[in-house]
């Protein structure tokens, strides 16, 4: 649990680790509205597309093997973040620091399953999604305190030591296992790392270039031919990377789509707040980080909470509820967000959202792994977690758009006005994942396959 933790903890921290960095990074690199959400997306983007192939390679090569070596790319791609000197660097570096972060988060929650009896994974799951909790929450106080005490460059520099500490005591203390598949699907790989890729190219693009602009719509339509050509080869594959069967597993689908919806929200909200109280209220890095953490830090408090109920109640009042206090807590926000704002009037918006997150954490995790085989939990896993970064890669893209249209950098007002905007579209998209969520098994309803493979 500690050394599969740590990578969790490191995978979902660099997420969003430079959120309260923006604005220093937007002086210190003359970085543009879009390079600021490069900084971001460039991780999401290769966190997602990668995600399936981390967990293929892991059932393939050794789960342990591969977990070390996402452990070591994520190491040596921090410290080459921290050496840059421009945004077009930086930004390279963030691609390459995803990459590591698929090959070791899909893998974290694996190891975790497999030392735990099938009784107490709930649980188990639940401190992970904690722990993932206490990544996001540490991220912009973490971030903040050290841009403005040290420098930007040591929010990458603090991963070079623990990922040197951990690797040794992975390749000592952890058992290797390997998933059921003797083959790597290639071509499998090749074409979901290629379709995501394009259906993720194309918001991060649309706010520069236009959404009509032949670039975008090309992109979409490429990523929706090469995601329909994946899912043909997995029918007929004898070794498909991605059952496809387990698409009517209604546990497996509605947390799929849940936790889409509600990445889509939250990081997109993530990267609006963070620029709030320094960019429209005038709070330091530091100040910026401490006020969010009332947000951010409540995943950390619930989820584990969560994780242990839902052994007992079922994941789908969870989800339900959890969608339903994020889209109320960022509603909230929307209204009293204003000029000169006390941060009183900001606090019971960002706890209720927040809340709503750590429901929503652990229990989507434990839907999707606990409706496969366990030998498939990577498999699971790795589904979840990369249509929840495609769903963050989307929300930044989008927030970000609304946000230029209504308003701008050029007075707190006008910031208010763009920010104002971009948080009613945050406050709206859980709701679309509500719907999802009602399609959820209850608890009674909930199935553990051992048979479905294709």
């Amino acid at each position: 649990m500690v050394l599969a933790g740590l990578g969790a903890f490191l995978a979902s921290l660099d997420v969003v680790v430079v959120a309260t960095a923006l604005p220093t990074l937007r002086v210190d690199l003359g970085a543009s509205l879009s390079d600021l959400e490069w900084t971001i997306n460039a991780y999401n983007l290769a966190f997602a597309c990668l995600m399936l192939t981390g967990s293929a390679m892991g059932d393939r090569f050794g789960r342990r093997r591969i977990y070390v070596v996402g452990l070591a790319v994520f190491s040596l791609a921090s410290a080459a973040c921290a050496l840059s000197t421009g945004a077009d660097a930086l930004i390279m570096a963030r691609t390459v620091q995803g990459a590591g972060a698929a090959l070791v988060l899909p893998l974290t929650l694996t190891l975790i399953s497999d030392a735990f009896p099938i009784e107490k994974r709930g649980a188990a799951i639940g401190v992970w999604g904690g722990i993932t909790g206490l990544g996001v929450a540490g991220g912009p106080v973490l971030g903040g305190a050290i841009t403005e005490g040290i420098a930007w460059q040591w929010i990458f520099w603090i991963n070079v030591p623990i990922g040197i500490a951990v690797i040794p005591a992975c390749m000592l203390w952890l058992r290797e296992s390997r998933g059921p598949r003797p083959h790597l699907d290639i071509t499998g790989l090749v074409l979901v790392a290629l379709g995501l890729f394009a259906l993720t190219w194309a918001p991060v693009r649309a706010p520069v270039v236009g959404w009509s602009s032949l670039e975008v719509v090309g992109s979409l339509v490429a990523g929706t031919l090469l995601m329909v050509a994946f899912l043909r080869w997995e029918r007929r594959v004898p070794h498909p990377m991605l059952p496809l069967a387990y698409f009517r597993l209604r546990g497996f689908s509605a947390a799929n789509a849940v936790i889409f919806f509600q990445f889509l929200s939250l990081l997109g909200a993530l990267f609006m707040i963070s620029q709030l109280f320094q960019v429209g209220l005038g709070n330091s890095p530091w100040e910026a980080g401490l006020r969010i953490l009332v947000w951010t830090g409540m995943p950390m408090l619930v989820a584990p909470i969560a994780g242990a109920l839902a052994d007992r109640l079922g994941a789908k009042p969870f989800m339900l509820s959890g969608l339903i206090l994020q889209s109320v807590g960022l509603g909230w926000l929307a209204i009293v967000a204003e000029p000169g704002v006390a941060y009183g009037t900001l606090v019971p918006s960002l706890v209720i959202a927040g809340a709503g997150i750590g429901m929503i954490f652990a229990t989507t995790a434990s839907a999707a792994t606990s409706a496969v085989p366990i030998d498939d939990t990577g498999v699971a896993a790795g589904t979840n977690t990369a249509l929840r970064e495609v769903g963050g890669v989307f929300g930044v893209a989008i927030l970000a758009a609304v946000f230029a249209h209504y308003g701008g950098y050029a007075s707190p007002e006008a910031f208010i006005d763009g920010f104002t905007s971009a948080m009613w579209v945050a406050a709206a998209v859980p709701l679309a994942g509500v719907v999802a969520a009602l399609f959820a098994p209850s608890r009674s309803e909930g199935t553990h396959p051992t048979q479905l493979r294709r």
